[in-house]
């Protein structure tokens, strides 16, 4: 498992859970850290799915810590500011579905991890992972009413 990549899979997963892009790359680091000051996982092979664990129990703390922040005034051009609808309405589309589906959503198509991997990180069989992203990827496509989902 090459670390430098792992890195930056890591870094989306904190990303689309934090939504906030300074945290998301301290998470990151802290992940890491913690990673490589434990040794166990490196014998029993299961360093991918540590990571991710590892991700996900610090995510889960800072929304328990986190405080709502002030918005700032920023003008933006017309093409970022469709991004940026279009990204929000992905976002709460993807708020609909369970955050198993989020998840799953997330490792698969964001992070491109293998099926095996994230079958072991969730504890699922394969079949069961299919039929979640299935119903996930229909449920998306209806929310947002576009054909590109299929």
């Amino acid at each position: 498992m090459d670390l430098e990549e792992q890195y930056d899979k890591i870094y989306r997963y904190c990303y689309f859970k934090l939504h906030h892009q300074q945290m998301a790359e301290d998470i990151t680091q802290e992940t890491f850290l913690r990673f490589l000051e434990d040794n166990a996982y490196y014998e029993r092979g299961q360093k991918l799915r540590y990571l991710y664990t590892i991700a996900h129990n610090l995510c889960v703390d800072v929304y328990r810590k986190k405080q709502t922040e002030p918005l700032t005034d920023e003008f933006l051009s017309e093409d970022k500011e469709n991004e940026i609808l279009t990204s929000i309405a992905i976002k709460e589309a993807l708020l609909r579905l369970t955050k198993e589906e989020q998840e799953i959503l997330l490792l698969r198509y964001v992070n491109e991890v293998p099926v095996s991997e994230i079958c072991n990180f969730l504890k699922v069989s394969r079949f069961f992972l299919y039929r979640k992203t299935k119903k996930a990827l229909k449920q998306l496509q209806e929310i947002l009413g576009k054909e590109e989902f299929k």
